[in-house]
């Protein structure tokens, strides 16, 4: 009978397993969906759902955080704007803010994934629903398994009972998790885990139960499953156990007729009845048992494994911390550095702050010295200039024969001359000029006290008569020798880049000319003169401008005038424009001039052709005069850029003479001692008692100083800011006092004009 029984019940038992294994679900979905709020608890969900899911072999996480949509911006004062209201520069800057906000907030929880070497997804919603929309994300994935805490701050009050929100918010095929505290606090299962997944895993341990009940052990379910640590193990296990003694109960009835005839076998069946139900009692007992002791165990596992958790974090933290003020302190030390660089470059501009006030303090008394003895020279009646009568310059001039006549300008016209056995050129104003008497007898005194080896020596004059007598320069004017009047021969290329920086030099003397600078307001090539050696000198210098010292050392305005003087095309466009002139207008011209050098092309025009083709080489080397001979291209077109620098517009654009215009052509002239030494050029070397003892160059300026030797002027004033004792001999000097040799000056000159260029 017991053989039959248990024959009856496996049958049965195996029936409904195999009933079982064929509604299994199909397999879930590989990414596990875990919500947060950003507080400090959801640490726990993220860390429960790790522990649970990657053991069971997940590796794609997707971490869901519902914000509410930004709909207001809040200024510093605490007012909400519509953000519908904010212009859109500023909304885009606030959402910017809060995304950088929000990523902030959701690193630790994105590392603590990272750490465990998984996959993470991080889906930021925004809705005033955090149910709906994350039940909305779920519909749209298709994920299986969603990770929530009990509460969460600003999504439900804590009124609403969160389980209910969810099981009928997130669809059937999905199993929402409820953690609280780091442990499974409910589980609302999906259909296909309430039909089969979970009634599967019940038959499993109760048929288990069954075929082994002399070991408890195997009747314990396994740890770590925190669904079924959740149910009803009380109500699962005796109901297995209530079918075997029922189906005993039915089998012992059936036979008892059979049976009836002994007692014996009656009271042995009763027997084995009550056996088989006192073991049973016995089996719900230790299963409760084991069933407590697992439920405590894997308690006490998920507390040690959350408090190493918080141990590691806390370890993070301080290495994190630690970084920080390792950082911190090598940016301070970096700061404490920089700050004692700036120390010591301030220590050294201040330095150089006293050196110069000590330097312009001496130069300011040199230049006060140096105006008293020119107003002295002044205030003498005697004049350093020849004075002639009417009748000498008619008679040099053969009556004013036009054979003579050499040119007409603006002011007058021009004659050669024979004076005194002296070949020379005089310029007779025209009739109505000599009304300015007054201003031509103070510009005549100040002029022949001048001395340049580019501006064209005053030899004499006729005050009463408006007559001006001037050195004779045998190659006439630059414009005559560029347009190649009379078919002269062509100026080779590397005089012109000679005569750029002769002219530039002459300008720069007449702009700091003492005690009143001179603007020449009338540079071209016409008013450029060539001696028998091609030495260039700037002619008509006795009609410029003189204007204020105070006003030339600003550099802006000099002077106004009301009718602007000069040669078309040459004009400063902004003097012409406002009548207010300057040094710069000189540069102006000076740009022009340069641009005719290497092009020997009308000056029309001429700087927007130079623009068009100095970018090309074929078309400036077109551009290019190409009579001069061969021309370096390189330094040829920085020489046009600087030409075209000079013819800026406005005044403020254009480059300083002394200190930009100058140097650059001093550079380039060395090309032209390399053109020289090319064609075998052996200038004659000049006279010993024409060199400065500082400079080992000819003077330009020779000077006596209180020792008996003569140096150049510009190099004994640098030597005496800092020395009080002779170059020479070394010994003190009893004055800084300066005396111009004159003698000197007048043989340098005669050399300058005689010395050979070579071949022309």
């Amino acid at each position: 009978m017991l053989k039959l029984l248990g024959k009856a019940m496996d049958k049965q038992r195996s029936s409904r397993t195999l009933s079982e294994h064929l509604s299994l679900p199909p397999p879930p979905s590989p990414a596990v969906a875990v919500a947060i709020n950003g507080k400090k608890k959801s640490k726990y969900v993220c860390f429960w759902a790790l522990e649970k899911f990657i053991p069971e072999g997940f590796s794609d996480f997707k971490m869901i955080y519902v914000r509410p949509p930004i709909t207001f911006i809040f200024t510093p004062m605490g007012k909400a704007i519509p953000i519908s209201e904010a212009r859109a520069e500023v909304a885009s800057d606030y959402r910017k803010e809060v995304d950088s906000n929000t990523n902030a907030m959701l690193l630790p929880y994105k590392k603590m994934f990272e750490r465990r070497k998984v996959r993470v997804e991080i889906l930021v919603l925004e809705s005033h629903d955090p149910v709906a929309a994350i039940a909305e994300e779920i519909a749209g994935t298709g994920v299986t398994k969603l990770v929530i805490g009990v509460s969460v701050p600003g999504f439900f009050t804590k009124k609403i009972d969160m389980s209910s929100l969810f099981a009928n918010a997130v669809p059937r095929f999905c199993t929402v998790y409820v953690v609280s505290k780091g442990e499974l606090a409910s589980v609302r299962p999906s259909d296909s885990d309430a039909s089969g997944t979970i009634r599967f895993e019940r038959m499993e341990r109760d048929s288990s139960t069954s075929d082994s009940t002399d070991s408890p052990s195997h009747r314990v379910p396994s740890s770590n499953n925190h669904e079924i640590a959740n149910m009803d193990w009380g109500a699962v296990v005796p109901e297995n156990y209530s079918f075997v003694s029922h189906q005993a109960s039915n089998m012992s009835d059936g036979h008892l007729s059979v049976l009836s005839m002994t007692d014996n076998s009656q009271a042995n069946l009763t027997f084995e009845v009550d056996k088989l139900r006192a073991e049973l009692k016995h089996v719900q007992e230790m299963y409760a048992m084991a069933q407590t002791e697992t439920v405590d165990a894997f308690r006490k596992l998920t507390e040690l494994n959350q408090q190493r958790y918080e141990d590691s974090e806390k370890i993070m933290e301080l290495k994190e911390k630690e970084e920080e003020a390792k950082h911190s302190a090598s940016k301070e030390k970096q700061r404490y550095e920089e700050a004692m660089k700036e120390v010591e470059k301030v220590k050294k501009l201040m330095m150089k702050e006293a050196l110069r006030r000590r330097d312009a303090e001496i130069k300011e008394e040199r230049d006060a010295k140096e105006k008293d003895k020119l107003q002295a020279s002044l205030l003498c009646p005697q004049v350093q200039y020849q004075h002639h009568s009417w009748e000498e310059i008619a008679a040099a001039t053969s009556n004013f024969s036009e054979d003579l006549k050499i040119g007409v300008g603006s002011y007058g016209t021009v004659y050669k001359c024979n004076l005194h056995q002296t070949t020379g050129a005089v310029k007779i104003l025209h009739a109505g000029e000599t009304q300015l008497s007054k201003q031509f007898d103070q510009e005549l005194e100040i002029l022949s006290k001048i001395r340049h080896p580019h501006l064209l020596l005053l030899l004499g004059a006729c005050p009463e008569l408006g007559c001006l007598v001037y050195e004779y320069m045998d190659n006439g004017s630059l414009d005559d020798r560029l347009m190649q009047v009379n078919n002269t021969p062509a100026i080779p290329w590397f005089e012109r880049f000679r005569i750029a920086l002769e002219i530039a030099s002459a300008l720069v003397f007449l702009h700091k000319s003492k005690p009143r600078p001179i603007i020449h307001r009338d540079v071209k090539p016409g008013n450029i003169l060539l001696d028998h050696n091609f030495v260039s000198k700037l002619g008509d210098v006795g009609l410029s401008t003189m204007v204020n010292q105070d006003d030339a050392s600003s550099n802006l305005t000099v002077l106004k005038e009301t009718s602007p003087v000069g040669t078309l095309c040459y004009i400063d466009p902004e003097y012409q424009r406002t009548g207010i002139i300057s040094p710069k207008s000189d540069v102006y011209s000076l740009g022009i001039v340069i641009l005719q050098l290497i092009t020997a092309k009308p000056a029309i025009g001429i700087t927007h052709k130079v623009e068009e083709a100095i970018g090309d080489d074929a078309e400036f080397m077109a551009l290019l005069d190409v009579k001069a001979g061969t021309w370096p291209i390189s330094e040829t077109r920085e020489l046009a850029a600087l030409g075209l620098w000079c013819t800026e517009m406005r005044r403020r654009d254009r480059p300083d003479l002394k200190d930009l215009i100058i140097p650059t052509l001093e550079r380039l002239w060395k090309v032209v001692d390399k053109a020289q030494n090319s064609v075998g050029r052996t200038p004659s070397g000049p006279p010993s008692h024409f060199i400065c003892p500082i400079l080992k160059v000819v003077m330009n300026e020779p000077c006596v100083a209180a020792d008996g030797y003569t140096y150049d002027r510009e190099a004994i004033q640098d030597w005496l800011r800092e020395n009080d004792t002779s170059p020479v001999t070394n010994l003190p000097l009893s004055n800084k006092d300066l005396l111009a040799n004159y003698t000197l000056y007048s043989a340098i000159m005669d050399w300058k004009s005689n010395k050979q260029y070579g071949e022309r």
